[in-house]
């Protein structure tokens, strides 16, 4: 549901009257309207308006309007509702996977219109680049990364020790995470599965925990453009088949479609050992489970390897150059390392800058804590998030792919090509 969070009037009240509000403000003063998506675990509204206040104290002329808008999937849907109808907000937080989407709507505008000096472009190289991957294209910026992240495996010490396994060692490929999962997964006298030795969602997001799989495979989905997409190589067919034996030959997975939302309510209750989710689901995670866990990179393949994920700041083409000026200089103080560390603290998400990780919170939270690191290590074999254009139709024709495959209403093999037929349909015009 979405919610309007209004700044307190300070000075309105001081003087008595609303309406003496505009006299109180500087001649210049914005008011910027921010579109944030509320998708995972985590009191993130409180640590965002928090934020936000302290934003506006310190730019008097700027006020922040935050929309709280939903899940990912409904907050682009009103973005671009309310975009056609003439009221786009100024700024907002998006999957950095809507990139094409956006531009092909003509809703955005790139960063570099409006951040254009020299120190603009080395702020673009301060972060990550593998963030930057699904934030650049035709050699523009279009997005600027704020909560990004990466899937990452959490495990459950206890049930390790019960299993006989090192608690402090989690599976290190695709091998031993069947040799795991197969002392992990508990069964009561009938036969019935209390514990799973692994789970990975397959709601929500399919897409990009299948990608886990076609990039420990050494395969990519789609090209750079976002005009082609690879679903019925075989790596990736390959890549499915494993994902589907972890339940159906190896019975050490649920069947059928695992619940996104759910998965990690599962881990708290040890009815999974082992779960693949993002790392924004980390302070969630850590201040839920009453067991020692641990966080380890994905378990390789070919290679190791997760999609890169989460979300971008985007700026939106109907703003006025002041309005854009403004959000410029909201977004830069956003990603800022000492916020940037502020954030991923807060949240679970990855800092999004080298710089973020040497600011002095940020040392002491993971000398008490080292679990984050991981995320960022990650980084090194992490690839672009699938994205193209139409991306919401193409990501649907894989996600339906999927879910075909893992009920076993078609074979591996079948569903990708059927995912790939559709996706050539959607993207034929773009290429």
């Amino acid at each position: 549901m979405t919610s309007w969070f209004t700044p307190l009037r300070r000075f309105a009240a001081c003087l008595g009257a609303t309406t003496l509000l505009s006299a109180a403000l500087p001649a210049s003063a914005v008011e910027l309207s921010f579109y944030y998506p509320v998708a995972v675990g985590g009191p993130v509204t409180k640590t965002l308006d928090d934020m936000a206040a302290s934003f506006e104290k310190e730019n008097p002329g700027i006020t922040i309007k935050p929309v709280y808008a939903g899940s990912y999937q409904d907050t682009i849907a009103k973005v671009l509702t309310a975009a056609k109808g003439g009221a786009a907000p100024n700024v907002a937080v998006l999957l950095s996977t809507d990139m094409f989407t956006l531009i092909d709507e003509n809703v955005i505008t790139p960063f570099d219109k409006v951040a254009n000096t020299p120190a603009d472009q080395e702020w673009f190289k301060s972060f990550y680049p593998g963030f930057m991957a699904n934030s650049q294209t035709g050699g523009k910026t279009w997005g600027i990364p704020f909560q990004r992240s990466t899937v990452v495996m959490y495990w459950n010490k206890d049930l390790f020790k019960e299993a006989g396994l090192d608690p402090n060692r989690a599976p290190k490929d695709w091998n031993e995470l069947v040799e795991f999962g197969k002392k992990l997964t508990k069964r009561d006298a009938a036969g019935n599965v209390t514990t799973w030795g692994v789970q990975v969602p397959s709601s929500g997001f399919p897409y990009w925990l299948f990608q886990c799989f076609t990039t420990e495979n050494g395969v990519e989905l789609m090209n750079s453009a976002g005009t082609e997409t690879y679903f019925d190589k075989p790596a990736v067919v390959e890549a499915l088949q494993y994902w589907v034996d972890l339940s159906r030959k190896h019975a050490i997975h649920p069947p059928g479609v695992v619940e996104w939302g759910t998965t990690p309510k599962d881990f708290f209750e040890r009815k999974a050992a082992i779960i693949w989710t993002t790392t924004g689901n980390l302070t969630n995670i850590r201040a839920n489970a009453k067991f020692d866990f641990g966080v380890a990179m994905l378990p390789a393949g070919k290679q190791p390897g997760s999609p890169t994920g989460g979300g971008n700041f985007y700026l939106f083409d109907k703003n006025t150059p002041e309005q854009n000026a403004a959000a410029l200089k909201f977004v830069k103080w956003m990603t800022e390392p000492k916020r940037a560390a502020e954030w991923a603290i807060a949240t679970g998400y990855v800092a999004v800058s080298p710089a973020a990780w040497e600011t002095p919170e940020m040392k002491k939270y993971v000398a008490d804590f080292p679990a984050p690191i991981v995320a960022r290590d990650q980084l090194k074999y992490a690839v672009a998030e699938l994205s193209t254009h139409e991306n919401q139709r193409v990501t649907k024709a894989l996600n339906d792919g999927l879910q075909a495959a893992l009920t076993g209403a078609k074979t591996p093999e079948a569903a990708m090509k059927d995912s790939q037929r559709e996706a050539d349909r959607i993207l034929r015009s773009y290429r």
